[in-house]
């Protein structure tokens, strides 16, 4: 397992709970000497546009530093999807998040769509045919749903549920679902966790879907599998909930 990751992704490029300071060094202080680290290089504008028009980009360079840090995040995401082609899983410890961002808009702290943009170059580049990809955020992915629609070769799934357990047993049964796929990319979000906005997951729960996603890829593709930080912001529990959840997946 690899944890992809950049010293830029500490700094605070705007104001809203992604870009906190504290956020992502709370989930470096859980995974230190655990896991080995690899640093991406941005997203080419080649990558950024197989998801999302020239009009949408130019409107995020309005703010250079967050349009460098969302490239470095694009960047990040296509480094642990790469990694999982070559067989070994990997985790996308990025910022900004991304599956709020449409082809020509964007919204809920993301700017550019990091899994998606990593599918589709896997596509483009012949790496793969076709995709499945769970999102377990508390919000559902409104930019990937918009990105793949009508595309059969990318499945899109955000399981909803009543409460912890109808949750936790939506997300098993759709995995053990799962049939046909090249790769299984995970946007992994922790806002659903007992201490943060979504008040219902355990950290215990996120081990356990990690685990069952590392079992569900290697029953469907052959181990192939990678995820990439969307939501979470309870810094106390965060770190905690990300590690229970690569581990699982590792």
């Amino acid at each position: 397992m690899k944890i992809v990751f950049h010293s830029k992704f500490t700094h605070s490029y705007t104001h809203d709970p992604a870009a906190a300071p504290g956020r992502i060094e709370s989930i470096l202080a859980a995974l230190e000497g655990k896991f080995s680290m690899i640093e991406p290089d941005p997203a080419e504008e080649g990558d950024l546009v197989l998801v999302h028009s020239r009009n949408h980009l130019e409107r995020v360079k309005i703010e250079p530093a967050v349009y460098e840090i969302a490239k470095l995040a694009a960047g990040g995401a296509i480094a642990a999807a790469s990694r999982a082609c070559q067989g070994e899983p990997a985790f996308a410890l990025i910022r900004p998040p991304g599956h709020h961002a449409s082809p020509d808009s964007c919204w809920g702290f993301c700017y550019f769509n990091n899994v998606a943009i990593a599918i589709k170059k896997l596509i483009e580049d012949k790496e793969i045919e076709k995709a499945f990809i769970l999102d377990f955020d508390l919000h559902y992915g409104d930019g990937t749903e918009n990105v793949f629609r009508g595309n059969s070769a990318v499945a899109y799934h955000h399981p909803e549920g009543k409460g912890r357990t109808d949750l936790m047993e939506g997300i098993v049964g759709l995995l053990q679902k799962v049939e046909g796929f090249d790769i299984l990319a995970v946007s992994a979000g922790f806002d659903r966790h007992e201490k943060d906005w979504g008040g219902s997951l355990t950290t215990q729960d996120y081990r356990t879907i990690g685990q069952h996603v590392r079992e569900t890829a290697t029953r469907v593709c052959e181990g192939r599998r990678f995820g990439v930080l969307e939501g979470g912001y309870n810094h106390e529990v965060l770190g905690l909930n990300v590690r229970a959840f690569v581990e699982g997946m590792a």
